[in-house]
């Protein structure tokens, strides 16, 4: 099971068997990311490069778990909204191609603006 229509529809039996849709409106659906974000990364919080590569490895379940809490909330909030989520996907990287090509980007860490 790896299509976006089949998680999403796990997720909502999921929050549909525990009648938690009263609770999932999008600003909380928002904060939940954010915040589910934010443990992301306290697991490399004060590490540089080396000890962040190191925590990954060593913390790779707690890595996993924050990002699929992440991804959850996002699958939901965009089902709740009515999105499709694979084709906002495909559709921001249409434009990030377009802000970003290939010969002005490549290798730079700057900002579309910058290039």
């Amino acid at each position: 099971m790896d299509s976006i229509t089949q998680i999403t529809g796990k997720i909502r039996e999921f929050r549909d068997e525990r009648d938690w849709m009263q609770f999932h409106n999008p600003k909380e659906i928002a904060a939940a990311i954010a915040i589910e974000s934010a443990e992301l990364q306290e697991i490399f919080l004060w590490k540089d490069y080396p000890a962040s590569e190191t925590a990954a490895r060593d913390k790779q379940e707690a890595v996993a778990d924050e990002i699929a809490d992440i991804a959850v909330y996002l699958f939901e909030l965009a089902d709740n909204l009515g999105l499709n989520l694979g084709e906002a996907v495909l559709s921001k990287m249409k434009k990030n191609a377009a802000k970003y090509p290939v010969e002005k980007a490549r290798g730079s860490n700057r900002k579309y603006n910058e290039l």
